[in-house]
């Protein structure tokens, strides 16, 4: 009888991604006041070139506008110190409860930035086949194939129905 609690408090020390929703242009500002706050915090960002009459740069823009996720302990307490930040508007939430996004979600699109794959904002998509890639600097990368005149694979971040294409033309493909 005494494993349930053993099993309850593992569960409380767990830590889970969420994704909160922020104010318009307030991502990198959340961001920092997280990390300020000790809470692990994912502000996926993606170059974008901007044009003046006089020059071209590439200026580092979020890559889901209006989203930040962070790294929490599941505890009131936790959620609580992220909704009490300047520009936070809420945890994205199913029912009135965050909803979790799977390690592998964030694991994946970490991957892909940090090899700087050239990459696009898609369509949320729902249908198609989950492939992994199998090989090469993004091995083991998962998403879904979608059938174009070019390979893409799409991932999505099912909770904020957000999506990143990258091309896949060179890579070996497995189902998932």
């Amino acid at each position: 009888m005494t494993s349930p609690p053993i099993r309850s408090a593992a569960l409380a020390l767990e830590r889970t991604w969420y994704a909160i929703q922020t104010r318009y242009r307030f991502e990198k500002k959340v961001a920092a006041q997280l990390q300020g706050k000790s809470v692990e915090t994912f502000a996926p960002l993606r170059g974008e070139i901007h044009r003046w009459s006089d020059r071209q740069k590439i200026v580092p823009v979020p890559l889901f506008s209006g989203y930040v996720f962070v790294h929490l302990h599941t505890s009131l307490a936790s959620r609580l110190t992220v909704l009490r930040t300047e520009g936070v508007i809420s945890f994205v939430n199913l029912h009135g409860a965050p909803i979790a996004i799977p390690g592998k979600q964030i694991a994946d699109l970490q991957q892909l930035l940090s090899q700087k794959v050239p990459c696009s904002l898609h369509a949320f998509l729902k249908v198609g086949q989950r492939v992994r890639i199998r090989g090469g600097c993004l091995d083991g990368l998962e998403g879904i194939l979608e059938e174009s005149r070019q390979r893409t694979m799409v991932i999505s971040l099912e909770c904020i129905q957000r999506s990143v294409a990258i091309e896949i033309a060179g890579y070996e493909l497995d189902l998932v």
